[in-house]
């Protein structure tokens, strides 16, 4: 009986191209998870169509999670425990299936999240963060927070963020709603949250490179409201490294 399952997903995006599967190319989150639940449901004799697992993002490449929801429709004898362990058997060890479940028909992970939590990384210091070194991103000096928490009130709320968008040929709205900024620092860490509804290719990013730099004293607070009404990616900061970004949860 076709079943649509809810997925709960967690990765280390290092060495992945993003979530989205690419033709010709095995390096994709949502490509390794297919090629699994394909391999099974051929195994039973049920692989009567391609499989077609749906993220409720699109991480890029380099980017982690620790909880990717998504969702597919599989006609499999297995219990809903039995695909949980059968993926976490076959699928690379920096890819985990944390829960799946049966969830109704017309559950689709993408259209039905109504936020999004990512989290942002960075670190000064002395001593190397050996061990983590893959999820920071090391900078050359200690920012000044406060500065970033003044400059990020203007990113709170509806607005078009298209000066932080990393498509240069994005033809669709660029109208975004951000819930929520905070910036977080503890013994030289330090991570910014952002809660939103969605967010644009490499806007998080962007913006983290932009408050970095008024952090650091290149910019100034007050400079953020007038990168905003620019709709202009030119005039905002750098796009901050990939590795530091992971997506925490979406919510439903």
């Amino acid at each position: 009986m076709l079943e649509n399952y809810k997925l709960l997903i967690s990765y280390d995006g290092s060495r992945y191209l993003g979530w989205e599967r690419q033709p010709g190319i095995d390096r994709t989150i949502q490509g390794k998870i297919e090629a699994v639940l394909s391999r099974m449901l051929l195994a039973e004799g049920k692989l009567q169509q391609p499989v077609d697992l749906i993220g409720a993002g699109r991480t890029d490449a380099g980017v982690h999670a620790r909880g990717m929801c998504a969702n597919v429709f599989l006609d499999s004898k297995r219990s809903e425990g039995e695909i949980r362990a059968y993926l976490n058997r076959y699928l690379p060890d920096d890819i985990s299936v944390d829960a799946l479940s049966i969830c109704g028909k017309r559950f689709h992970a993408r259209y039905h999240a109504i936020g999004k939590l990512y989290r942002y990384s960075c670190y000064f210091g002395e001593k190397k963060p050996v061990f983590e070194r893959k999820y920071l991103l090391i900078l050359p000096e200690m920012p000044d927070v406060e500065r970033m928490r003044l400059a990020a009130e203007a990113l709170i709320g509806e607005k078009d963020y298209r000066s932080f968008c990393g498509n240069p040929r994005m033809k669709k709205s660029t109208l975004r709603r951000i819930d929520r900024i905070e910036i977080l620092e503890r013994k030289g860490c330090i991570r910014f949250y952002f809660h939103g509804n969605g967010f644009l290719q490499h806007q998080i990013r962007i913006m983290v490179g932009t408050l970095l730099e008024i952090g650091l004293g290149k910019r100034e607070p007050g400079d953020m409201e007038r990168i905003l009404l620019a709709k202009d990616r030119s005039q905002a900061g750098y796009t901050a490294e990939a590795g530091g970004l992971c997506l925490m949860r979406g919510d439903y």
